[in-house]
């Protein structure tokens, strides 16, 4: 550490200022490099960071003529965050990069190719049934609002948390990431989490809990995802 000198024009340092953080240590002033703690992120996450990596290099790589059409039919998309007033939109990019990462997640991974977004129908899930098999968990889910469209085209994706019966969520508490196992025909979907009794140790042998979701509907034509529903059930093996 660097002891520092206050003068007429500064009596006293405090907090930090570019790489550098002033601390009080036996009644002196110090200047110290200021710490920066590294998090390497998780598997998962890095899985995600080189995936959004290769969208962001195959985004670069498109010609301009087709960049163009992209940003023509981002502009009539409502971007998936507030305000939800009807004047904003997305760029050509944020469009394709979605339909990248919507088409890695199907394990379907490509360059996709401009597609007009069409509007998903609003849906809500619900808890039909649940087995348990040699720790995996294998929930059968309700997909109420796709009456009237294809069903096939959508699978379910997000993120799930298990809690103690008719409690909320946590932030202590980790979100798990599924995919239906199949398309949402018939109003109906699939869910496997595998090993879920070591992902929510605390549950033990409970074996009724409540599930809050937090889920999209995922196109596998187009690669693009509907608006994030988020809701709870209670679910008993």
């Amino acid at each position: 550490m660097i002891e520092s000198f206050p003068n007429i024009l500064v009596s006293d340092v405090y907090g930090s200022a570019g790489g550098v953080t002033a601390v009080h240590k036996d009644g002196k002033v110090c200047l110290r490099r200021k710490s920066s703690a590294r998090y390497p992120g998780t598997a998962a996450q890095l899985e995600h960071l080189a995936v959004h990596r290769k969208a962001l290099a195959a985004w670069r790589g498109l010609a301009h003529e087709v960049q163009l059409v992209w940003n023509g039919y981002a502009e009539e998309v409502e971007p998936h965050r507030p305000p939800f007033d009807g004047k904003a939109w997305i760029s050509g990019q944020n469009l394709f990069v979605s339909a990248y990462h919507g088409f890695a997640t199907l394990g379907d991974e490509h360059v996709p190719v401009p597609c007009r977004f069409e509007g998903f129908p609003g849906f809500a899930v619900s808890g039909i049934d649940a087995v348990e098999v040699d720790d995996v968990l294998t929930m059968r889910l309700s997909v109420a609002g796709l009456d009237g469209v294809e069903g096939s085209l959508y699978r379910l994706y997000g993120q799930v948390q298990v809690v103690y019966a008719g409690c909320g969520t946590s932030s202590r508490l980790k979100w798990k990431s599924v995919l239906s196992r199949g398309a949402c025909a018939g109003g109906v979907a699939e869910m496997r989490i595998d090993q879920w009794r070591e992902v929510w140790p605390f549950i033990g042998k409970e074996e009724r809990f409540t599930l809050h979701v937090r889920l999209v509907l995922l196109d596998a034509v187009t690669g693009y995802r509907s608006q994030k529903w988020k809701g709870n059930f209670i679910v008993e093996l």
